[in-house]
């Protein structure tokens, strides 16, 4: 903006600010108001959970995870079952991370040999009930 020396140069840029002003003032409470919105706790947790859900990364690390503590589960639960010694305990909660950590981290090759598995089981059944 350029120097102001006369009244009537001030006139003339206060009511450009003021058109200005007129002008940009509905925008800057309508942006204001979304913002706020957009904070609110309940408006964030969907937000978070759209986003969640829409990352396809992330679906299935969570059945993969998933799948790995059922399995580690059922896998201490089968070989170590209820016990109260301390030592037996303690090699089921390892049990139970390390077949959890390895079906976690190959959930992909598993979830594709299932497939496979559940395909012949299927197959076969078919054929036996033609005979």
């Amino acid at each position: 903006m350029q120097n102001i020396t006369t009244v009537t140069e001030l006139r003339h840029a206060i009511k450009e600010l003021e058109e200005k002003q007129a002008v940009e003032w509905p925008l800057l409470k309508e942006q204001f108001f979304t913002t706020y919105e957009s904070f609110k706790l309940i408006n964030v947790l969907k937000h978070t959970i759209k986003e969640a859900i829409s990352a396809p990364d992330l679906k299935n690390n969570v059945i993969n995870t998933a799948i790995g503590l059922t399995t580690g589960i059922l896998a201490r639960k089968t070989l170590i079952g209820k016990t109260y010694n301390p030592l037996k305990k303690l090699a089921g909660v390892i049990l139970e991370m390390t077949v959890a950590n390895k079906i976690a981290n190959n959930g992909d090759k598993i979830k594709s040999l299932g497939g496979i598995v559940f395909n012949k089981i299927l197959h076969f059944r078919s054929n036996s009930k033609k005979d």
